[in-house]
């Protein structure tokens, strides 16, 4: 790893991203729009709506922020089995028949043309920061809202410990962080993916570089086969002294790519042995075989790095001569069409229980779960047997993620394209084949 480009040449395209990086700067919206259950306007194009915002506040360097986006507008309250989980001697309530807001697992796997079992074996991590303190409740809650089986401590199939790896001495819970939002969307998303596997949640003591990777070495020390991580920095130099905690041969990890659209490639979605994941704009479309749609989300991380040399199985990007991400994509837009997720930590909003959150924070543990529905977690020291299977998954090409006006002249470092693209990267899963 070196940096590529002397500071005073880095060519002029890439240079003008630094002036978009500013951490925090995607939440400002300037559209108004009405309730989910209403026609909403258009979005101004790179900006997030006014009825989305950021789970995590903006941080210092040398600190990791994470990328959960959440709706304002949707407060699904406890539902009927948060009611019931409770109040248990006040039974389930008559009035809350229905599914949450959002997507769920059956919407994820039709989406993505995925199989109802596999997974048997395979143990995804998500490193988080902070203490969710409901996390497992609020897992159960899911679960049993969606039909799935159950995954808790008891059964063996939920395990949660500090970075450390002792399941006691938790950091502390530091509430109104966003990150308690966060945890319960990773959670909540490799339970919709892949129900059969077990789920290990690893906590930081905070949000700073050390913490977070000793959190990440913790999660292959105890045994786990993919590695979902959401949340990013600027790549830079003080990055180098936590690659190697992103890189153990035979764990798959992914992160996610970023929320602010073209400009500085995230750290650790930028490193060679990690598996980028942008983000895409998912609704439904009945008229096709399919039945669903995609876009480039304008808000997809995707950059050219100015610290790490393209690999050389990266391919189809002509205009970077550095690792570019992302590689491949998923759900990230919540404004189309977050994730249902369950959190009764108070935080993002007064109202606890069901929300709809989105952000690559979303496409990071879809996608490190479906490699673990795979079962071949081996074969991703890299990103690079995704370049051998693109015909494995489904090509995006409309849209771009030039946010804030910014062009990155045309080409597919910013503009979703037939083949390799930087907010989609190669795409998004049509099944298992890629993986």
């Amino acid at each position: 790893m070196r940096r590529l480009f002397p500071a005073t040449a880095i060519p002029a395209a890439l240079a003008a991203i630094v002036l978009f990086a500013t951490p925090g700067a995607a939440a400002a919206g300037t559209a108004a729009h009405a309730p989910q259950q209403q026609a909403k306007s258009t979005p101004q194009h790179g900006r997030l709506p006014s009825n989305v915002k950021e789970a995590c506040p903006a941080t210092a360097p040398g600190q990791v922020h994470c990328m959960a986006l959440v709706r304002t507008d949707v407060h699904g309250g406890l539902g009927v089995k948060g009611r019931a989980a409770a109040h248990p001697a006040a039974g389930a309530a008559d009035d809350a028949t229905a599914l949450p807001d959002g997507y769920s697992p059956a919407d994820i796997h039709s989406a993505y043309n995925l199989p109802s079992t596999g997974g048997n074996g395979q143990t995804v991590a998500i490193v988080e920061a902070y203490d969710n303190p409901t996390a497992e409740a609020d897992l159960a809650v899911y679960r049993a809202t969606y039909g799935l089986s159950a995954c808790t401590t008891a059964n063996g199939c939920f395990t949660k410990v500090n970075q450390k790896g002792e399941q006691a001495h938790y950091p502390g819970s530091d509430e109104y962080t966003g990150w308690s939002l966060e945890t319960a969307l990773d959670l909540d998303a490799v339970s919709a993916v892949c129900q059969d596997c077990h789920i290990l949640l690893v906590e930081a003591d905070s949000v700073g570089e050390a913490d977070i990777a000793a959190a990440e070495n913790t999660a292959a020390r105890l045994g786990a086969t993919e590695i979902s991580n959401s949340f990013g920095e600027d790549e830079g130099y003080g990055m180098l002294a936590y690659a190697s905690a992103y890189d153990h041969p035979g764990v798959a990890i992914t992160a996610a790519s970023g929320d602010s659209g073209f400009t500085v490639p995230k750290f650790p979605a930028v490193l060679p042995s990690v598996t980028a994941v942008g983000g895409t704009s998912l609704v439904r479309d009945p008229g096709t075989a399919r039945g669903w749609a995609e876009t480039a989300w304008d808000l997809s991380g995707s950059g050219c790095s100015a610290w790490f040399d393209k690999p050389a199985w990266q391919t189809g990007v002509p205009d970077c001569p550095g690792r570019v991400t992302a590689d491949v994509s998923a759900d990230a837009d919540a404004y189309t069409g977050g994730l249902a997720v369950y959190d009764t930590t108070p935080d993002y909003q007064a109202y606890p229980g069901w929300a709809v959150a989105g952000g690559t924070s979303l496409a990071s543990p879809l996608v490190a779960s479906m490699i673990a529905l795979a079962g071949n977690p081996g074969d991703f020291p890299d990103a690079s047997r995704l370049y051998r299977h693109t015909g494995a998954l489904y090509d995006v090409t409309g849209g771009y993620n030039g946010a804030y006006g910014f062009d990155c002249g045309g080409d597919n470092l910013c503009n979703s394209a037939p083949g390799y693209d930087g907010p989609t990267g190669l795409g998004t899963p049509n099944g298992l084949g890629a993986f």
